[in-house]
């Protein structure tokens, strides 16, 4: 079977989570037998990207090749006619979208990967509120068109699986759940006696989107912190600037970024937890990174976090600061609810083998 894979996100921000995922998608796909994997994208013209991915004779900034207009230009008008040039029996597009215009080249059959729906539910970044509507009215179109001619969609969750056939009532019967996949860490962590971090202290990844709700934890931690000086400093994986001015000053309070692969493994194998406090998750991908080491994990229930997380971590509402709290006080000194041998099985359930296994029968259900 010829597998396109669309790699535009690869080259718009290789190292980002959808990235991974895309990396882990390519390498699967390319250790099943009969498969051949060509990828698809828009480049610079001067890009190294063009030597390995089949790309139209026009070049595009990397910064803009998500903007609806290159989308388009790509979509529509090099799309179609590449696939059917390079033989392509199935196209897999990768980020919610972005599946070609029509006419469909015939005999391709096409697979849509869904992280998750948040960017036409919930608040996102934009510079103005004109460009925030009109990448919501655009996202919605795209996704809507994508949903509806794909011949499957794949979603990393089932919470993320029932958001798209809430939404999108038609699609119910062609979702299938393809959890990502999560390697851990390779090679040693590294020395992070230099950043200057208490002896012990709680972890929390990803400050930047809304949805992460860590302005509303962070206040619940100050309280309990208040109350018991045995709840450990809080480090947080992002920046300070998204957070409000009155909590950036908290004491206990750090913040860390920049951060490599060793630096992050020795950030999560030194915490004494994990908290994931997110209203609105796809996956969650720290508390299996977390997990993945021995850390125990605290999650918001409610989304997909609930799937990721083993039966007997602590769950919260993402709603309850008073309950949070409480949490907080009764686990600052309890004894951990499972062993690290334990949290280590529990997310071996997503690594490599696991998820090579799952895809190859999504795909052999496309044959």
């Amino acid at each position: 079977m010829r597998i396109g894979l669309d790699y535009r996100t690869v080259g718009s921000s290789p190292h980002s989570g959808i990235s991974r995922q895309v990396y882990a998608m390519e390498q699967a796909l390319e250790s099943l037998p009969g498969t051949q994997v060509t990828r698809f994208t828009v480049a610079p013209l001067d890009d190294p990207l063009r030597q390995r991915a089949v790309c139209p004779p026009w070049g595009c900034p990397r910064t803009a090749m998500h903007q609806p207009h290159q989308r388009l230009r790509f979509e529509a008008g090099f799309l179609p006619r590449a696939l059917r040039e390079q033989d392509i029996d199935l196209y897999i597009s990768t980020f919610n979208m972005g599946l070609p215009l029509p006419p469909r080249p015939p005999g391709v059959r096409y697979a849509l990967l869904i992280h998750d729906l948040f960017q036409i539910t919930l608040k996102n970044y934009h510079a103005n509120r004109l460009k925030a509507l009109v990448y919501r009215i655009s996202d919605y179109l795209s996704i809507a068109y994508a949903l509806r001619v794909a011949d499957r969609v794949w979603t990393p969750s089932q919470y993320s699986a029932d958001e798209a056939v809430r939404l999108f009532p038609g699609v119910a019967g062609k979702v299938r759940v393809l959890p990502n996949q999560v390697d851990g860490f390779a090679g040693e962590p590294a020395d992070l006696s230099a950043r200057g971090l208490p002896p012990r202290y709680w972890l929390l990844v990803g400050t930047r989107e809304l949805r992460k709700n860590v302005p509303w934890f962070v206040s619940a931690w100050a309280r309990a912190r208040a109350q018991a000086p045995g709840v450990p400093p809080l480090v947080l994986v992002g920046s300070l600037d998204h957070l409000p001015e009155e909590q950036r000053g908290l004491p206990g309070l750090h913040a860390l970024g920049g951060l490599d692969d060793a630096e992050l493994h020795a950030l999560y194998r030194q915490a004494e937890r994990l908290w994931q406090p997110s209203y609105a998750e796809g996956f969650g991908l720290p508390v299996v990174e977390a997990l993945s080491v021995g850390t125990p994990v605290a999650v918001a229930s409610g989304t997909s976090l609930d799937e990721v997380t083993p039966p007997s971590a602590p769950r919260f509402s993402p709603s309850d600061g008073a309950a949070l709290e409480r949490l907080m006080l009764r686990l600052a000194d309890a004894p951990r609810e499972a062993s690290a041998e334990e949290l280590i099985a529990w997310a071996a359930r997503f690594n490599r083998e696991a998820y090579r296994q799952r895809l190859a029968a999504l795909i052999e259900e496309l044959s």
